[in-house]
């Protein structure tokens, strides 16, 4: 008789631990990339939405995966994602005359290497700040992202001193 009710108690508990497999599996807890969402005022947030509007389907041969939470103020691109936020606040990296600085097809960028290796990319002399983050892994690849990303740009983010 006992046998009985430990098998059924075994059955009952199947349906729970199958139910239990399959929230795990759906769980938000994989492996999507993340951003912080910046909080620009409201000029900045509507060229923002625009550039949101324009960017390209794919970055570096990577197709577009926006990073949680979901924003127009931030995109992605492959694993280990490219990040894109729009309306950072301006770095003070840029205030040093010594400070690294690009410019891939018409749109200047400050450059900075990051602890762990990766490179962030911030736009100047545009009516918003965007910051791209190129991950460690993925910077033998060069600026092919900021290629990709430039017409975007221009189109969006008109020239001009961020306030």
């Amino acid at each position: 008789m006992k046998f009985f009710r430990h098998r059924r108690r075994t059955v009952l508990g199947l349906p729970a631990f199958a139910l239990l497999i399959t929230v795990a599996g759906c769980s938000s807890a994989d492996d999507s990339a993340s951003a912080v969402v910046p909080s620009p005022e409201a000029g900045v947030a509507k060229f923002c939405r625009e550039l949101d509007r324009v960017l390209p389907s794919k970055a570096d041969g990577r197709s577009r995966r926006d990073p949680e939470p979901a924003s127009a103020l931030t995109a992605g691109w492959g694993d280990p994602a490219i990040i894109l936020r729009c309306g950072v606040v301006r770095p003070s990296k840029m205030d040093d005359p010594e400070a690294d600085g690009v410019e891939v097809d018409g749109v200047g960028w400050l450059l900075e290497k990051q602890d762990g290796g990766s490179f962030r990319f911030t736009t100047t002399l545009r009516k918003a700040y965007v910051e791209v983050t190129i991950p460690k892994g993925r910077t033998g690849d060069g600026m092919a992202p900021l290629v990709d990303l430039a017409p975007a740009i221009k189109k969006a983010i008109p020239e001009g001193i961020a306030d």
